[in-house]
């Protein structure tokens, strides 16, 4: 499971056109599985979210573009960051991540969410519904793919799925392992216990344990073992040999792309030493490992390199 994951979050660099742009993209999965990162994910979207770019900056479509960095890495994970449960019917997506698993000689893991970006369903016409229907529909879904991929063949006339004896084959090369997306206290971490391998989490380092309570709580009410559940906690960081020079690459990225500017505040800045300071006091809160991205700088070379030597010792 996540311990040390690079995420992959953004496809707009400064001179790198769509020719260029898998290269840009495979010399940053590369870099990670040199150094010490045990997974490499991208999102699963269509468009950009607002708060790294406008919806028409460049993105990738993730099973895609996963498929092609499992041809130029050998030990890494690969997964979505998440999967939009919307996107997909259930059936279809065990079998794409079947294939990434064979594709990459069982490496791929499930990264899954609920879904949340309207403006990306509303322009390409995927079904949006309410917060109540999108978690309903993520329920069902886990209750097919999680079979499939075991190699059962489930059945289920639910209210927004339908399947019968839904055959997978061939079979994953190992065990898949799925993670959740998201900290919703009531319903995403009651799924995390009841369905997942790992939670994955976004929130102020202050609620971390109450997340990590509630968890705790969903598993001793469902009689599932919390020891089984990795919890990965999601961050942003611009790291450069120097704070300065990590300092100025962001402000290079916010003026290449503006809407960077509202994230500052949450990215951890500065060189080896400060960002390993950063990552060794959030280890203290609980969780297990990190989800990371660096898009304001994980395009330069030896960036991403320099994070996982930096970061890859503090896990162990």
């Amino acid at each position: 499971m996540t311990r040390l994951g690079y995420q992959i979050p953004n496809f707009t660099y400064p001179g790198v056109g769509p020719g260029d742009l898998f290269e840009a993209v495979a010399r940053q999965a590369i870099e990670a599985e040199d150094s010490g990162f045990d997974t490499v994910l991208v999102m699963d979207h269509f468009y950009q979210l607002p708060m790294l770019g406008a919806h028409t900056n460049e993105m990738l479509e993730c099973y895609t573009l996963l498929a092609g960095l499992a041809g130029r890495t050998s030990r890494v994970r690969l997964s979505s960051l998440v999967t939009g449960n919307t996107y997909r019917h259930p059936t279809l997506l065990a079998k794409i991540v079947t294939a990434l698993d064979v594709v990459s000689k069982g490496r791929a893991q499930l990264g899954i969410g609920a879904g949340w970006f309207e403006l990306e369903h509303e322009s390409l016409g995927y079904e949006f519904g309410t917060f109540t229907d999108r978690f309903e529909r993520l329920e069902e879904a886990l209750q097919i793919i999680g079979p499939m991929l075991r190699g059962e063949r489930p059945t289920l006339n639910g209210k927004w799925y339908a399947v019968r004896d839904a055959v997978n084959s061939p079979a994953p090369v190992g065990r898949i392992p799925i993670m959740i997306g998201g900290g919703g206290e009531k319903k995403t971490l009651r799924m995390v216990a009841q369905y997942a391998d790992e939670s994955n989490i976004i929130c102020a380092v202050e609620d971390i344990p109450r997340k990590l309570a509630a968890l705790d709580a969903h598993c001793e009410r469902l009689g599932r073992d919390r020891n089984e559940i990795t919890v990965s906690y999601q961050t942003s960081v611009c790291i450069a040999p120097t704070r300065e020079q990590a300092e100025a690459e962001l402000d290079a990225a916010i003026a290449h792309i503006p809407e960077l500017a509202g994230r500052r505040a949450g990215v951890i800045v500065g060189g080896p030493v400060e960002v390993a300071t950063a990552y060794s006091r959030l280890l203290e809160t609980g969780v297990d490992g990190f989800t990371i991205n660096a898009p304001a700088n994980g395009h330069i070379d030896g960036r991403v390199a320099l994070l996982g030597e930096t970061l890859a010792p503090l896990i162990g």
